[in-house]
C-alpha cells in the first residue's frame, strides 16, 4: 500500500464495507482509516443488513461486494434500499457480469469499482459519491 494518502481526498464519514474475504477488509480498513473515514465491517449480506438496520442514519455509504455467502450483492443491495431509498451503494467485484452490475446502476446504485482495488480511485469515488447531493 502506498504511503502516499496525503493526495488522496478523504473524510469523517462512516462506510460500510461488505466482504466475506479477510485479506480485503485489511486493506480496505486500513486503507480508509489513514483516509479519515470510520468503518464497519459486515462478512456477509445479512450481516450488512444487520448492522444497517442496527446503526439507522449513520452509515453514508455501503462499499458491497457481489458476490458472498449466505446473501449475495443482489439480495443485499434490495434490502438495504427497502431499508433507506436513500442508501449510497458503491458495488465492488472482481467476478461479476456486466448485466449484474448495469441492472443495479439503474436500480439506484451509485458506481462499480473492480477488484483488486487500487486506492486512488477508490479513494476518488467515494468521495465523489459522498459529495453527491
Amino acid at each position: 500500500m502506498t504511503n502516499d494518502f496525503k493526495s488522496l481526498s478523504g473524510g469523517n464519514e462512516t462506510i460500510l464495507i461488505v466482504d466475506d474475504h479477510e485479506t480485503i477488509w485489511d486493506f480496505l480498513i486500513e486503507a480508509l482509516q489513514r483516509l479519515g473515514y470510520s468503518v464497519l465491517l459486515a462478512e456477509n449480506g445479512l450481516d450488512a443488513i444487520e448492522i444497517y438496520q442496527a446503526n439507522p442514519n449513520e452509515i453514508d455509504l455501503v462499499l458491497l461486494d457481489m458476490v458472498m455467502p449466505k446473501l449475495g450483492g443482489h439480495q443485499t443491495f434490495y434490502k438495504i434500499k427497502e431499508l433507506d431509498p436513500d442508501a449510497k451503494v458503491l458495488l465492488s467485484s472482481g467476478y461479476v457480469s456486466e448485466e449484474e452490475v448495469n441492472d443495479l446502476l439503474e436500480q439506484g446504485a451509485k458506481g462499480f469499482l473492480p477488484k483488486p482495488h487500487r486506492i486512488a480511485v477508490m479513494a476518488a469515488e467515494i468521495r465523489k459519491i459522498l459529495d453527491e447531493k
